[in-house]
């Protein structure tokens, strides 16, 4: 089964995507310089408003979940894993982590990159205010 949901969302000034931990796209339509693992405001759809049937693939410990974030012709692909406790329920934030922690943002865990691994001209073209998609697919075997 593979399964896809795609979020726009819009670069900002202050996008300086260094952290070693996360990726985020966030609903807010602001960003500090604290924000160092967001890539772009203002995003839509949010978790909470992902299909059921997507969302029931995402909570299979077996599920593979990739996205591919592009902007300004430039994109990066990110690949993670699913989880049983994965919500959905966030109305603002995507989170990719790392790790195997899980909050109502969290989309991706075991993710093999973060903000800081996401190839610095992509990064330019976003913190240039570059539109942005995040193409999220999740496969079940």
């Amino acid at each position: 089964m593979n399964l896809e949901a795609t979020v726009h969302a819009t670069g900002h000034e202050h996008v300086s995507a260094e952290h070693a931990s996360t990726l985020e796209l966030t609903s807010d339509d602001f960003l500090t310089p604290a924000g160092d693992c967001i890539l772009g405001i203002d995003a839509y759809p949010v978790p909470c408003e992902f299909d059921e049937e997507f969302v029931a693939a995402c909570r299979d410990a077996d599920a593979t979940i990739s996205a591919t974030i592009r902007a300004a012709g430039h994109t990066a692909t990110v690949t993670g894993s699913g989880h049983p406790d994965l919500t959905f329920e966030s109305d603002r934030s995507h989170v990719l982590r790392t790790s195997d922690y899980v909050d109502d943002r969290t989309v991706m865990v075991e993710a093999d990159a973060a903000a800081g691994d996401v190839d610095r001209d992509l990064v330019a073209a976003l913190a240039d205010g570059a539109d942005v998609t995040m193409t999220l697919r999740v496969t079940v075997d």
